[in-house]
C-alpha cells in the first residue's frame, strides 16, 4: 500500500496548523490593537519615541545592546520581575505598537531595560555607566563603550556636556574632561525615554498603597 499521499497530507497539516497558530491567529488577535487613550492629557499610550531618542534607538541596535538586555517585564507568579522592581506591571503586546523595531530581547546578561528611564532618570548616570560600567557597579561584566566618548584637554571653561563623577583608571586626569559624542547623547536619550509607567487596559498599574 502506497502511504506516500497520507504522509504528505500529514506533513501538510502539521505545517498548516503551525502557520495558522504562529502567523494568522496572532495577526487577527494583535494586528487590530490601537494605542490606548490617555484621559488625563488627551494623548495616547504607549507614547511615541521622538527627538534624540529616535536616533538613540539606532545606536542601541548598532552596538548590540539587545543581545544582553531585554525589554519585557514578565508576569507573576511565573517570574519575579515585578518584585525585583524591573517594572510596575507586566509588558504586553500593546506596549510595542510604536516601537520600530521592538527590542524584546532573547536573554538577560544584564537587567531588563523596559523601565530603566524610571529607575535611572539621570543622564549623567548613564554616561558614567557607558564609559566605565564598573565605576557604577563594581561587579558589572558589561563592556565599556568608551569609544563613544572623547577625552580632551579643557580649553577655558569645562564643557556643559562633560561627564562628571568618573573614577577608576580611565577617569580624566586634571585639566582634561570626558565628553560624549552625538551617538552617546542619543543613546542616553533613548535609555532615559524607556519608561513604561503608564497603564494599559490589559495591564493596569497596581493600586497605590
Amino acid at each position: 500500500m502506497n502511504r506516500l499521499p497520507l504522509i504528505f497530507f500529514g506533513v501538510f497539516l502539521t505545517f498548516a496548523f503551525s502557520w495558522l497558530g504562529l502567523v494568522v491567529y496572532p495577526y487577527f488577535e494583535l494586528g487590530r490593537l490601537q494605542p490606548a487613550p490617555d484621559e488625563d492629557t488627551g494623548g495616547y499610550f504607549p507614547p511615541t519615541t521622538t527627538g534624540l531618542a529616535t536616533a538613540g534607538q539606532k545606536v542601541f541596535s548598532a552596538n548590540g545592546c539587545l543581545y544582553c538586555h531585554s525589554q519585557q517585564v514578565r508576569f507573576a507568579p511565573l517570574s519575579t520581575d515585578i518584585a525585583k522592581g524591573l517594572g510596575l506591571r507586566q509588558t504586553v503586546a500593546r506596549d510595542y505598537l510604536r516601537a520600530q523595531p521592538a527590542f524584546l530581547g532573547t536573554m538577560r546578561t544584564g537587567p531588563d531595560l523596559s523601565n530603566i528611564g524610571v529607575r535611572q532618570p539621570d543622564p549623567n548616570w548613564h554616561h558614567r555607566h557607558l564609559y566605565e560600567p564598573r565605576s557604577v557597579t563594581d561587579w558589572s561584566i558589561m563592556p565599556s563603550f568608551r569609544f563613544l566618548y572623547q577625552m580632551r584637554e579643557i580649553q577655558g571653561q569645562p564643557s556643559d556636556d562633560a561627564v562628571s563623577g568618573l573614577i577608576g583608571p580611565h577617569a580624566s586626569p586634571p585639566g582634561f574632561e570626558v565628553v560624549p559624542s552625538d551617538d552617546a547623547k542619543a543613546l542616553v536619550a533613548y535609555l532615559v525615554s524607556l519608561q513604561r509607567n503608564y497603564p494599559l487596559p490589559e495591564s493596569p498599574l497596581p493600586p497605590v498603597k
